[in-house]
């Protein structure tokens, strides 16, 4: 009986010892790799950009976020908003853009009518509303 509690107690003494030095190389390994990380802060993906033309615009937009409702009013914040937005989209100069397309209608080969021509608006008014008679009450 002696040497099985002798046995017991050394398992579970394995077991201590095992998970303290389980313990022991987590903290290791963790220690290292704080210690190992870049010191440098996060820089933005901007970096690539140059920096005249980046630090114009983002001054610009800075500028009208600060001075809250007049920004729709100024001119200034109107252009820096069109380039923001240019760029974003990767749309393409406006100087270099192709010219709009004139509207056509939808079903060219179809005359239109006499009453309705080509570029002229007629006067659509809501027509009038009728009242429904009274109905004998059922009973």
């Amino acid at each position: 009986m002696a040497r099985t509690e002798a046995g017991a107690m050394e398992g579970k003494i394995l077991a201590r010892v095992g998970a303290v030095v389980f313990i022991a190389v987590a903290l290791t390994v963790t220690a290292i790799e704080m210690s190992s990380k870049h010191d440098e802060p996060d820089v933005p993906a901007t970096r690539d950009r140059p920096l005249a033309s980046q630090d114009a615009l983002a001054t610009e937009l800075r500028r009208c976020s600060g001075i809250g409702e007049a920004g729709p009013r100024d001119p200034g914040c109107l252009k820096a908003w069109a380039e923001s937005r240019r760029r974003f989209l990767g749309q393409r100069d406006s100087a270099t853009a192709p010219a709009p397309v004139a509207p056509t209608t939808l079903f060219p080969n179809v005359p239109a009518s006499a009453d309705r021509k080509e570029g002229t608006r007629m006067d659509v008014t809501a027509p009038a509303m009728q009242v429904e008679p009274p109905r004998p009450e059922a009973r």
